[in-house]
């Protein structure tokens, strides 16, 4: 074989040489599990792999591959993917991708801060050392260099251009006080909510941010974050519908169960060299199938299949889910031809990351209510265009906002763009809006299309006190609950006190 298989064009390899032989066999350089946002219309991954090129870093295929679909930017200019996943087995290379993407955010990309983050410190350590050598032996880029920051736990590098690398080990209060533009998450298999809640909120104000999210398979309860990202892949993969702001390339082996018939050509076994090669796509390059059946003789079963297959042990959360509505309760309200009619009223909500944003509408149907998703997207710059196309179209009694909530900050540029005063609930409006959606599913009198991201914000959703009432609050940063909110707060605002538009009378029309 002269080339691996599923090899990238020749555009995607700059500056590599033929490594193949005729004797050299290699691995996958397609993942097994994948699912990338279809938004992307371009990427500024080539510029990664050229730039790390020229450090000496040339990248497999696959690798190249990741950074290519990965980095990919959508219509806008930004980031096409929030988050970005690479679960591969040990000794591949994810190191390599990790390099490419912090030189480019560094010397390229601009990012102001990128926070390199690892389970232990020594690994976080190694990756500092590693990426400054790669800078120091490239002279037009260290000479961009102010400094190497070596004092223990500040590791770092900063550029005389105000740019920044740091490295951290993660913790409960790790990355807390930073504003990071890209937070690389590396032994992601050992992820859990405190760190989680630690780093993400640093994003928070930054306009275009990403996070990668990079590590091999599961090893049991430490992968809380890893299995969510797997389950939302797994999803897209199902129903062939993308997931609007993951990127999540996995390799690994499909093993036989203890039910599949002695001709199963279904799933893998797990002895096989087909296995390794569909595991392990740096086969060929770094790692060799002789060195893999060796591991295969002295690691024990589940071990081997874990580390050289990628096989994981992913925590479930099927318990914690839909923990306020159940999912048999909220399917049973699905209704094909159900549809709101006037008068109808609109809300928006969105993420406290601000990494998407919904806007719901609600309206009365044979008795009840009928609630649906208008639009579910990324980012929030589209909501005010959208909004205003809504409104000319439906003329709404309403428009609901929290102001106090992520969406606030839309308000004054929609009342501007729709002419009309946005209705904004109090505390204590919220909570009863959210008792009253709660109380209608309990009366079977709401209806809906069963439309997946309001789906998926249930099954994420848990009560938060508010005074002597709840209102909705999400399990972990990785729940979008935007578009429950917004269901609620629409339903809410078909009986809110909505100021009718008076017409402004001239002085002197008043006066006679």
């Amino acid at each position: 074989m002269t080339s691996p298989p599923n090899a990238p064009s020749a555009a995607l390899r700059p500056g590599s040489k033929p490594r193949a032989t005729e004797r050299r066999v290699f691995g996958s350089q397609r993942p097994r599990i994948l699912t990338v946002p279809s938004t992307g219309i371009s990427s500024a991954g080539q510029e990664a792999i050229d730039l790390a090129a020229r450090a000496g870093l040339v990248l497999d295929p696959w690798q190249q591959f990741v950074l290519d679909q990965g980095m990919r930017e959508n219509g806008k200019g930004g980031w096409s993917a929030f988050e970005v996943a690479v679960n591969v087995p040990r000794q591949n290379g994810k190191g390599g991708i990790i390099e490419a993407r912090e030189l480019w955010g560094l010397f390229i990309g601009g990012e102001e801060l990128i926070l390199h983050s690892a389970h232990e410190f020594k690994t976080a350590k190694q990756a500092f050392k590693r990426i400054e050598r790669l800078i120091r032996s490239t002279p037009d880029l260290h000479k961009r260099v102010k400094q190497y920051r070596k004092t223990v736990g500040e590791e770092g590098i900063e550029l005389y251009s105000g740019q920044e690398l740091r490295f951290i080990a993660r913790s409960r209060g790790s990355g807390r006080g930073f504003t990071g533009h890209c937070n690389i998450m590396d032994e992601d298999m050992i992820l859990g909510d405190d760190a989680m809640d630690a780093l993400m909120p640093t994003m928070s104000a930054v306009e275009d941010p990403q996070i990668w999210y990079l590590g091999s398979a599961g090893i049991g309860a430490p992968s809380v974050q890893l299995a969510r990202l797997r389950r939302r892949a797994l999803a897209a993969a199902e129903s062939g519908v993308p997931d609007p702001s993951l990127a999540y390339f996995e390799w690994s082996a499909d093993p036989h169960l203890d039910e599949c018939p002695p001709d199963c050509d279904q799933h893998d076994d797990a002895g096989s060299d087909e296995a390794i090669l569909r595991a392990n796509p740096a086969t060929g390059y770094r790692l060799t199938l002789e060195k893999s059946r060796n591991e295969r003789l002295t690691l024990s079963a589940a071990g081997y299949a874990r580390e050289r297959l990628g096989v994981g042990d992913y925590p479930s959360d099927a318990a914690d889910t839909w923990q306020v509505i159940g999912e048999e309760a909220w399917r049973a309200l699905a209704a094909v031809d159900s549809r709101p009619s006037d008068p109808v009223a609109f809300a928006i909500d969105a993420t406290p990351e601000r990494s998407h944003a919904a806007i719901c509408v609600a309206g009365e149907w044979r008795g009840g209510t009928h609630v649906e998703v208008v639009e579910h997207r990324p980012g929030t710059g589209w909501v005010v265009e959208r909004a205003k196309q809504l409104h000319e179209r439906w003329q709404p009694r309403c428009w609901v906002v929290d102001g106090g909530g992520p969406a606030g900050s839309l308000i004054v540029d929609l009342a501007e763009a729709l002419g009309v005063e946005i209705v904004q609930p109090r505390v204590r409006e919220i909570a009863q809006a959210c008792g009253q959606f709660y109380d209608a599913v309990a009366d079977q009198s709401v209806s809906h299309h069963d439309p997946p991201p309001l789906a998926s914000a249930l099954a994420g959703a848990q009560k938060r006190p508010l005074g002597d009432a709840w209102a909705w609050a999400r399990r972990g940063v990785s729940v979008d609950i935007s578009p429950l909110m917004a269901v609620t707060l629409a339903r809410w605002g078909l009986t809110a006190e909505v100021e009718e538009q008076k017409e402004e009378v001239e002085p002197w029309a008043a006066y006679g």
